[in-house]
């Protein structure tokens, strides 16, 4: 990108070459292979998980099994207010356990990803059984719902009771950095197009499309996380990375080639971007 030292000037040449196809996507995912754990890039790249439990089954693949099946459509299955069991959590559960894992005072107190009130809500799942817990008739129906709040840079996972409605355990943790959500690589994005290390992207989009790149809505991003130490030593900028929330973006036009941005790290608790040494 024009301000990493040619790296604009080469990946625009590709897209004019290649504009529209995934080549430089693929040469992008092979290479984040041997760096990503636990994260998966699928098809859009998006980073469109979305926020709350366990893994879901993709709008795609719903789509790719009802092309399959031309004229059969499965409803889906009437879902109760709770479950039974080890039954995944119910629409109703998420709901309820979200809103007693923050109560008042963590709403009022964390701080989200773009420093709103209430902390930056992760994922949602059913809590393990105790061994005294296994093979009961009717066993607890427990979630564990996580967090990382921005205004002290914690990690926190609170455990509730979906039947007694209390909170059961707080763990909290500094240091700890699970893989970014949604939107947060959003938000990334978004402070990277507005920070001057941001230019070389915009100019790339540009190129590509003919428009001014103003917005992360016009980007398919995943983000992943960065750590000072683990990933690399890493410039001065960027020495709290791991304490702090920081991530790095693969990001594609919508429905065009990739844009490689690995070597900008955004540092998403001090709102700043930073650029790796070559």
């Amino acid at each position: 990108m024009g301000s990493l030292g040619g790296l604009g000037k080469n990946v625009r040449k590709l897209n004019h070459r290649h504009l529209g196809r995934l080549m430089a996507g693929a040469a992008v995912a092979a290479t984040a292979s041997a760096v990503m754990i636990g994260v998966t890039l699928p098809d859009s790249a998006s980073g469109d998980e979305g926020k709350g439990g366990g893994p879901q089954s993709s709008a795609a693949e719903q789509g790719q099994a009802a092309r399959q099946l031309p004229g059969v459509v499965e409803s889906a299955p009437v879902q109760g207010k709770t479950g039974t069991g080890r039954d995944p959590l119910t629409d109703t559960e998420l709901k309820r356990a979200r809103s007693l894992a923050l109560g008042h005072a963590f709403r009022s107190s964390g701080k989200d990803v773009t420093g709103g009130r209430g902390p930056e809500q992760l994922s949602t799942d059913l809590a393990e059984l105790t061994p005294d817990e296994v093979g009961a008739a009717d066993p607890p129906r427990r979630a564990d719902v996580t967090f990382y709040d921005y205004s002290d840079d914690t990690y926190v996972t609170k455990t509730v009771d979906l039947g007694s409605g209390k909170v059961e355990h707080t763990d909290t943790q500094r240091g700890v950095q699970p893989p970014p959500d949604r939107d947060e690589a959003r938000e990334a994005a978004r402070l990277l197009i507005a920070d001057k290390l941001g230019q070389g992207l915009k100019n790339d989009f540009k190129d590509a499309t003919g428009k001014a790149l103003t917005s992360p809505d016009q980007l398919l991003v995943t983000g992943f996380v960065y750590r000072t130490g683990v990933d690399g030593p890493g410039p001065a900028a960027i020495r709290d990375c791991g304490k702090h929330r920081c991530v790095r973006l693969f990001t594609r036009i919508a429905g065009g080639p990739w844009i490689d941005t690995r070597q900008l790290v955004i540092d998403l608790s001090a709102r700043s971007v930073a650029r790796l040494s070559s």
